[in-house]
Parts: structure tokens; C-alpha cells; sequence
């Protein structure tokens, strides 16, 4: 049998850190059914039963205002978990039981993580988990899940409740809380009485419902197909209330919720922290949120984030892998085909071919890992949370908010899932204008590229020259942003609110799963993409357009094709054949540029390794010319994949081909710029 829990918190109460203790490496990752909102489930590990646990999006509440809260909402009501884990920050208890009483309130046995309580211990705070327990009427186990405690007693306990249900004969009794004044319970039970006497559709929990239509949800008045009598009822109740209280009727549910809680934690809570005592997050932020530092510290952050990424320890376990593809596989399939008898094109197919460009990106596959391993230490920490608000000030300029950089920043893992993650923002300007100015940021995917570039032409400076272009790429979105603001996308960006969680040591575990979840992706797209347009690539090498094979490669269909677009790329420097096609390949993915560049010049066929292909490059390339084109690589369209992601969201051909059209014609110019710039002043 499969039981099936779900995981329900406020963003930042640890609920993914959680997850991954539970799940570890039984987890997948997917979309929820026709969005773009990210879903996460896994099994639990170290249990006989078969129990599947759901991740909800991070909410602050039921109430269906934004996307994450409908998802969440429609999962409980719906799908009828068997147990809801409701994870509560222990630090912050007052806000995270909003959620917890209206998760009450559904019928469903909920059980309660008392998540952070080591933060909370710290403090010299004091929970006492007994009464909190007896006012809740819930069992609540105290968890630290970035250290891993409470975890399998949480599972064990929500496991013990759904088995005892099970077996009882009896109905399950949940709590019925009394949260709100004598007055709104009043109105509450006149519409469960007319629910049970004069409605039939008994969808929701009674409840929950009373209180849903109370409030003039309309979600739920239109999934309970009540007509106009039933509003009837309702509305005179409404403007009752709302005039007894001299507040509308959102706000009077929401004030009598947080005076319930008051009392609760009141009752159950003893806080040693004198009011208006700085905490540590409080006094780290003084120095990391500073108006004058943070934006230095932001940058000297990204700096040492870059250099460690390419500097020793991400070269380290270059030529590991570089040898291992390009010369003992190589050689060792060679040998293979040879005593196979293999036909000589066939041997040009797999080891020129396929092994010469999966080999060209695999190579990079641990920079790319260590990568994504700081930036979810970042996340992991909080401090990304706070580079969002530190970057509003600057947004602002270009009149976005800080909500736009949380998908930018996104954009340094892939393109794809930064363009989507726009749907938060409301305003539909500021969401067109992000979903441009997002891939000038450099994805994960163009990596490759300026190693390969930074290693041949900037070798005592490669950290230096790489950090440079993701610097440019941010100083052209900001510049694009001012451009398209004062033409295309006038207005007044909408305000930014976004919560602080406290600073955080990040778990190991929790740190790998996040890297291998944004690094797999890279390698499954190696394993795909790159596969088949490295067999594209060797065969338009190969043969010319009359199908013949060639000799030259200059004579191939990608030799003329290259020979055809290069003057396009001559006032860049780089005007040569063999780099057009590569950039060419590179509106499929943009490893495709290194694989491309790998298999046209010939290597692969014997193991040489990138060493050579460095030599390449250096025949027709200069310092010069080599940074015109990463440049163009960081700017131009991202892929075929961000291609389909910025239709999907833009919704419209027309803003689609405008997004392309005007990345690949910044690209152009400022790659000009810099080339016939540099040639001026004399380093051409």
C-alpha cells in the first residue's frame, strides 16, 4: 500500500531542507500539470511502507492569490493526502500558524514539524511542546532538519496516525478549533447549517467552506455551484459582520486568526530575546545590506565564487576527464572498430564524431558542478534572498523590481527555468522586459565556451576574464533595460516585498542534491542534444551537398554554409567559416559551440585532447578576437530550449521574434564594439 504525505510551510520554514532528509536521492523533479511552478516528490528512504512524499509550494496562507497557493490548496482539497506535514518555523511561530490554522480547518489529519528549534534553543527561547499540542489538538514533533533531527520520528508519527485510521472502526476525530468571536462563529454555523439543509454540494469540508464563502472566495463559490439563494444567505451575513466590525470581512477573519495565536503562543511560548535586540542575522545584515558596501560585497562574493570555479580546483579535474574521453576512449574504440573491421566511415562517425563532441563538454561538467554548488550555498545560506533586495535599488534604476533579479540570478544555472520563473511577476510589462533582459545573463550552458576560449588566450587570467563576461552580460541587461523602459515598456515598476529568512549554515547533503538537481540537466542535455547535433556536425563536415564524401573540410555542406554567413561575423573578428557554423549550432544549445568547434577542426579522430584544439584556435583567433567572441556567445539567443520557453510565456509571435531579434542584434553591436574598439586602440 502507498500512502501519500505532503509537505506544507511557509517559503523559508526548511520544508525542502526537510524533503531532501527524507527523500535524499529517491527525489524527481517535475512541473506541476500546466505550469511552470516546480514539483518535487520522493520517497521516503529507510522505511518498510511505500511513502511518497509531495513537496507543496512554499505559502503563506489558503487563500488562492497567487499561483503557488491554488497548486497547494487544489492538491489538499483534491487529491486528499493521507497525512499533511505542516512545517512550522519555531523562530517565527506567530506568522507560520496562519497557515497551520487554516490547514485545521480542511478535515484532513495534519501533523505538526516544529522545524529550527536548535535556532530556536540558541535564542534561549522555550516552546513547550505539551500545551502547544493540547491547544492545537494535533500531534507536534520538534525537528531541526538541517541537522537531520526529528525527521523519522515525523514520518513515524504521521505514519502511526494514518495506519491507526486505518484500522479503527471508528471515524477519525479531528479538532475543532473556536478561533474566531462569538459574533463570526455565529455566521460560520448558520452557513454549515444551510450547507447541510438546503445546499447539496458538499465538496470541501464544511468548515473551511463556511469561512471561504464568508470571505467571498470565489474560487470556491464556483466549485460549489451555489446559486443565488445560497449568496443570498451569505451576503447579509457578510455586511453584517463587516459592519459589526468596521472592517471588511478578509480582514476581520484575519485579525480574529492572529488574536487566536497570540493567545496560543502566549500560553506555550517563553522568549528569553529583550524586544528590539539585534539577532545575528540582524547584525550580519547591518555590513552584507549596507547602502554603500553591498553591492562590493555582492560583486567580491560572485569574484571569489568565479576564481575558485576556474582557478586551481576547477582545472584540477580537467585534464582527468579531458584525457579519459579524448585520448584512452578515443584509442580504445579505435582499437575496437579496427578489430571489428569497421568501415572507415563509421570509425570517422564515432570517434571524430560523437566521442570528439561529447568529450569537448564533458570535460567541463565539474566546473560546472563546483558552480552550482556555490550558488546553493547562496540559497542555502539566505543570502540570496538578500542580493534580490540589495539589487532592487539598482533594478529600479531601469525601473524593474528586485522581484526580476530572482529570475535573473536563475539565469546563471539555464535560461529555461529563469525565463518561466517570470510568472511571479504580476505587472505584464515588467514580465516581458525581465523575460528579454534574463538571457543576456550567462546561463550554465555557455560555460564551455569561455573555458575553452579563457584557457587558449587568457591562461594567467582565466577566472578574471570569465568573471568580466558575466559582469557584461549583467551590465547589458541593466543598460537594455534603461534602453526599452524609456521606449517600449514605459511605467512605473510595482513595489517589491520579499521576506528575510535568518542566515543558515547549509547542510552537505542538502547542498548536493541541489547542485546534481541543476547539473543533471546539463549532462542529460550532453547525453541528448549534444548526441545528436555532434552527429549533425560530423555529417555536415563530412559530406558536401551533393553527398559525397570530401576530403576538405572547407568543401563540406557546413563548409559552404560557413563560407556563406562569415561575412556577417567579419566586422567582429571573427569571420572565419568554421566559427560561423559554430555559433550557427549554437541556436540549438550552446555546448554545441565547443563540439562544433572540436569535430571542424578535425580532432577526435586519433585522442588528441583539447590541448589541440587550443593550437587550433590560436591559428585564426587573437586575444582580441577570441573575447569579441564569447562576447557574442553570452549575448545572442540562448537556445532552441529558452527560444520555446520565451514563446510559451511571452504567448505572442510578435514579442517572441522581437526578444531574438533584439538579443542577437546587441550581441552584433556590442561584440563590434568591443573588436573595432580595440583594434583603435591598438589591440587588435
Amino acid at each position: 500500500m502507498t500512502y501519500r504525505f505532503a509537505l506544507v510551510g511557509n517559503p523559508n520554514c526548511g520544508k525542502t531542507t526537510l524533503f531532501n532528509e527524507v527523500t535524499g536521492s529517491t527525489q524527481h523533479v517535475g512541473n506541476w500539470p500546466g505550469v511552470t511552478v516546480e514539483k518535487k516528490e520522493g520517497k521516503a528512504r529507510r522505511f518498510k511502507e511505500h511513502i511518497q512524499i509531495v513537496d507543496l509550494p512554499g505559502i503563506y496562507s489558503l487563500s488562492p492569490y497567487s499561483l503557488e497557493e491554488i497548486i497547494a490548496r487544489d492538491y489538499i482539497l483534491d487529491e486528499k493526502p493521507d497525512v499533511v506535514i505542516n512545517i512550522v518555523d519555531a523562530t517565527n511561530i506567530e506568522r507560520n500558524l496562519y497557515l497551520t490554522t487554516q490547514l485545521l480547518e480542511l478535515g484532513i489529519p495534519v501533523v505538526i514539524a516544529l522545524n529550527m528549534m536548535d535556532s530556536l534553543e540558541a535564542k534561549g527561547d522555550k516552546i513547550e511542546i505539551s500545551k502547544l499540542e493540547k491547544e492545537l489538538g494535533v500531534p507536534i514533533i520538534p525537528t531541526s532538519a538541517n541537522k537531520g533531527m526529528g525527521a523519522r520520528e515525523l514520518i513515524e508519527k504521521a505514519l502511526q496516525m494514518v495506519q491507526s485510521v486505518a484500522t479503527s472502526t471508528e471515524t477519525l476525530s479531528l479538532p475543532t478549533l473556536v478561533i474566531f468571536e462569538e459574533k463570526v462563529e455565529e455566521s460560520i454555523s448558520l452557513v454549515v447549517d444551510a450547507m447541510i439543509h438546503k445546499w447539496s454540494n458538499h465538496r470541501y469540508p464544511l468548515r473551511w467552506a463556511a469561512v471561504k464563502l464568508l470571505e467571498g472566495d470565489e474560487t470556491v463559490v464556483v466549485k460549489t455551484g451555489l446559486g443565488n439563494d445560497a449568496i443570498d444567505v451569505i451576503r447579509p451575513l457578510r455586511d453584517q459582520l463587516e459592519k459589526e466590525y468596521d472592517n471588511d470581512i478578509e480582514s476581520i477573519f484575519a485579525d480574529q486568526r492572529y488574536k487566536y495565536i497570540s493567545r496560543v503562543v502566549g500560553r506555550s511560548v517563553r522568549k528569553k530575546r529583550i524586544s528590539g535586540e539585534l539577532t545575528v542575522s540582524d547584525k550580519i545584515d547591518k555590513i552584507l545590506t549596507n547602502r554603500i558596501l553591498a553591492i562590493p560585497l555582492f560583486l567580491l562574493v560572485m569574484y571569489v565564487m568565479f576564481t575558485i570555479t576556474f582557478g586551481f580546483v576547477g582545472s584540477f579535474t580537467i585534464d582527468f576527464i579531458d584525457h579519459f574521453m579524448n585520448v584512452t576512449l578515443a584509442d580504445m574504440t579505435t582499437t575496437l572498430l579496427h578489430l571489428a573491421g569497421a568501415a572507415d566511415w563509421l570509425e570517422s562517425l564515432i570517434v571524430g564524431g560523437i566521442i570528439a563532441g561529447l568529450g569537448s563538454i564533458l570535460i567541463f561538467v565539474p566546473q560546472i558542478m563546483i558552480l552550482f554548488f556555490f550558488l546553493a550555498i547562496l540559497e542555502d545560506s539566505g543570502y540570496m534572498s538578500r542580493a534580490a533586495f540589495i539589487m532592487d535599488r539598482l533594478l529600479r534604476k531601469i525601473g524593474l523590481s528586485g522581484k526580476s533579479f530572482i529570475p535573473m540570478i536563475m539565469g546563471i544555472g539555464c535560461s529555461v527555468p529563469a525565463i518561466m520563473a517570470t510568472r511571479t511577476l504580476e505587472n505584464e510589462k515588467d514580465r516581458r522586459l525581465t523575460i528579454i533582459l534574463t538571457p543576456f545573463i550567462s546561463c550554465g550552458a555557455r560555460l564551455p565556451v569561455y573555458a575553452l576560449f579563457a584557457a587558449a588566450f587568457f591562461a594567467t587570467s582565466q577566472s578574471t576574464v570569465i568573471f568580466s563576461l558575466y559582469i557584461l552580460g549583467m551590465v547589458v541587461a541593466i543598460l537594455s533595460g534603461i534602453l526599452l523602459r524609456k521606449t517600449i515598456f514605459k511605467g512605473e515598476a510595482e513595489p517589491f516585498v520579499m521576506e528575510l529568512p535568518p542566515y543558515r549554515i547549509p547542510t552537505l547533503k542538502g547542498l548536493t542534491i541541489h547542485m546534481w538537481d541543476r547539473g543533471k540537466g546539463f549532462i542529460k542535455k550532453a547525453g541528448t542534444v549534444i548526441f545528436a547535433a555532434s552527429v549533425i556536425i560530423w555529417f555536415g563536415q563530412t559530406f558536401s551537398f551533393s553527398l559525397s564524401q570530401v576530403d576538405d573540410v572547407s568543401d563540406s555542406i557546413f563548409g559552404a554554409v560557413g563560407n556563406f554567413i562569415a561575412p556577417v561575423f567579419a566586422p567582429l573578428g571573427f569571420g572565419d567559416w568554421r566559427s560561423s557554423v559554430a555559433l550557427l549550432t549554437g541556436f540549438v544549445a550552446k555546448e554545441a559551440v565547443v563540439a562544433t568547434m572540436g569535430i571542424l577542426n578535425n580532432l577526435g579522430e586519433v585522442g588528441e585532447d583539447s590541448v589541440q584544439l587550443m593550437a587550433s584556435l590560436q591559428l585564426y583567433f587573437t586575444p582580441l578576437k577570441a573575447y569579441a567572441f564569447m562576447t557574442f556567445t553570452l549575448l545572442y539567443m540562448p537556445c532552441i530550449a529558452a527560444f520555446a520557453a520565451i514563446k510559451r510565456e511571452m504567448n505572442s509571435w510578435k514579442w517572441t521574434l522581437f526578444a531574438v531579434g533584439y538579443q542577437t542584434a546587441t550581441a552584433w553591436i556590442v561584440a563590434f564594439i568591443i573588436y573595432q574598439g580595440g583594434r583603435l586602440v591598438g589591440l587588435g
